[in-house]
């Protein structure tokens, strides 16, 4: 089974009216270092113009074989679980992707989705659309956007359709913006909600069934003070804090900025890997020594606490085996070698 890694999920628009249509969709497939992110979502839906959607689909069809992407590739298609017409819009999109890009892309991702039999209908129009192409089974993944009070409400149910060793759901992912509209929400000049206890409920189902849980946009990109136009970095990244110590897996990404950001801090930083590592290093000395829980460094260290040390570690291994010149860069290699070497069994 692939071990998908989603620190930043950056939408893309695929056509946008400029001369060059694929502007910003090529500057995603081109992007390397910390400004290229683990999913690039070239945008198909509400990024892009009504009256540009088939240029976006070719632009998508054309660029991405061009270009050796280091993450992976999630179109995101048109759909909504309340209106027929962009349901075939959708599916008439996920089989041209899935046909011209079977094996250049991971998934697509379905937006506005609605009950556990809306995800169904996306599910099966994904998985004709596989079989029709030759393709075996399972090969192209579903992400979900959760951002509609029919999909909150079916959130469990929904994301049990990720058990199982042919399930292809892959990741439930936030849309903050549609979800408020939908529950009749207002914008009162002070900033949106923060959902503290759907994004819990998202990170937990998630986990429950193996699937990846991603945040919602921060699009309050740029703020003015004493008449200068800034980055708004320091909110953004206070966003994306709050959405890793909750236990989401990553971050929306729009803007190459937010990018570098969130694959930062979606990251260990070399303090708290070291802390960890060092822990863990600790701990089984004392137990190659018959000894159970232990206190190291002033902290009492059972199997609780060290499943959140191996956690860091593991977050490591993996950003190291799909993006080593990401580690490579943070990380010395003294302190990357301990990571690789380190015994991660409690037992």
């Amino acid at each position: 089974m692939t071990q998908h890694i989603c620190r930043t999920f950056q939408t893309a628009p695929a056509a946008v009216p400029r001369d060059d249509t694929a502007k910003y969709l090529r500057s995603g497939l081109t992007a390397e270092g910390f400004q290229a992110p683990d999913w690039l979502v070239p945008d198909l839906e509400d990024g892009t113009a009504p009256d540009m959607k088939a240029a976006a689909l070719e632009n998508v069809c054309e660029l991405v074989p061009e270009h050796d992407f280091p993450g992976e590739i999630w179109p995101r298609v048109q759909w909504s679980y309340d209106d027929e017409r962009f349901r075939d819009r959708g599916r008439e999109e996920i089989a041209t992707l899935v046909r011209e890009l079977g094996d250049d892309i991971e998934g697509v991702v379905v937006p506005k989705v609605g009950r556990r039999e809306d995800v169904e209908r996306a599910l099966e129009t994904v998985a004709d659309a596989e079989s029709k192409a030759g393709l075996p089974d399972g090969s192209i993944g579903l992400s979900i956007i959760i951002e509609t009070a029919a999909a909150r409400s079916d959130l469990r149910e929904i994301s049990m359709l990720g058990s199982g060793p042919h399930a292809r759901l892959t990741a439930l992912v936030f849309g903050p913006v549609d979800y408020a509209a939908e529950l009749g929400g207002r914008d009162l000049g002070d900033g949106r909600p923060r959902w503290d206890g759907l994004l819990e409920a998202l990170s937990n189902e998630a986990s429950a069934n193996g699937l990846l849980a991603i945040g919602g946009p921060f699009d309050d990109l740029f703020r003015e003070r004493a008449g200068v136009t800034i980055y708004n970095a320091d909110a953004y990244a206070d966003q994306v804090e709050r959405e890793a110590q909750i236990g989401l897996d990553g971050s929306w990404s729009l803007y190459p900025k937010q990018t570098i950001q969130a694959n930062r801090i979606h990251l260990p930083t070399p303090a708290e890997l070291e802390r960890d590592v060092h822990k863990i290093e600790q701990f089984n000395a004392a137990k190659a020594e018959g000894t159970g829980a232990v206190t190291i460094d002033g902290q009492m260290v059972d199997e609780a606490t060290f499943k959140n040390f191996r956690n860091t570690v593991v977050t490591v291994r993996t950003v190291h085996g799909t993006r080593p010149e990401q580690t490579t860069e943070l990380y010395d290699d003294g302190l990357l070698e301990r990571v690789l070497d380190l015994k991660l069994s409690y037992q």
